[in-house]
């Protein structure tokens, strides 16, 4: 649990000594939720079209952060052009093969919710759910919601233990994807209690911070990103 706490304030550290990349990382994703907005994004179709973009662009965000904080690490020189082409040449390495995973995962997992939500509320009389949330109050909306949410969690776990680790190792070696993800899912196992934790933190964190219109990410998505590169490093000592 130490290593929680040492990794987190490593990456308040690191945001601090590098704001203007943090910023420049997070506000991908700021602009990018007020633009998910601006096209209409709640019917399911343009939900699923834009939100398909943010797992192909967010190992490439990660790894801009991850090279800040090994720069910071090493003292080396943090310039812009050396940190962006970093992420421009990961574009040819293993990233790409990652974000397909991610993006592929993502996908059966809205096909899963959507198979959920058909078993249990397929024959029920819907209503507009904007306008009145009684159709989840019900027996089976209840049981839906209490399902969709153990699925969800145990997915969300399992896509955790898969980048984790993979995510900076990658950056940092020259490691194939496949086994990248193998051994992120080890480091999970070995520390399973701890890595449990620190998904909680990421997923309490991300909540939070989505909550004032998605500006709370300009802070939490940085320090996260620095935080998760400290963590790796302590993990595979």
């Amino acid at each position: 649990m130490a290593d929680i706490t040492g990794s987190l304030r490593a990456g308040v550290r690191d945001f601090r000594r590098a704001p203007q990349f943090g910023l420049f990382f997070s506000a991908v994703y700021v602009f990018g939720g007020f633009l998910m907005l601006w096209v209409g994004a709640g019917h399911v179709t343009w939900t699923l079209a834009t939100s398909l973009g943010f797992p192909l662009i967010a190992p490439f965000a990660a790894a801009g952060l991850y090279e800040v904080s090994r720069r910071l690490e090493t003292d080396e020189p943090l310039k812009w052009s050396g940190v962006l082409g970093i992420v421009w040449n990961e574009r040819t390495r293993q990233l790409p093969w990652l974000g397909a995973i991610i993006v592929i995962y993502f996908l059966f997992w809205t096909f899963l919710a959507h198979m959920i939500f058909a078993l249990f509320m397929g024959l029920s009389t819907m209503t507009n759910v904007t306008e009145s949330y009684e159709v989840f109050l019900t027996p089976n909306g209840i049981a839906m919601i209490v399902v969709e949410l153990g699925v969800g969690a145990v997915l969300a776990f399992v896509l955790f233990s898969m980048t984790v680790v993979s995510l900076p190792l990658v950056l940092h070696r020259e490691v194939d994807f496949v086994t990248a993800m193998l051994t992120s899912m080890k480091a999970v196992r070995a520390n399973l209690f701890v890595m449990l934790v620190w998904a909680s933190i990421i997923a309490v964190l991300s909540l939070l911070a989505l909550l004032p219109w998605f500006l709370g990410l300009m802070v939490v998505l940085p320090v996260l990103g620095h935080a998760t590169w400290h963590l790796y490093r302590r993990a595979l000592a």
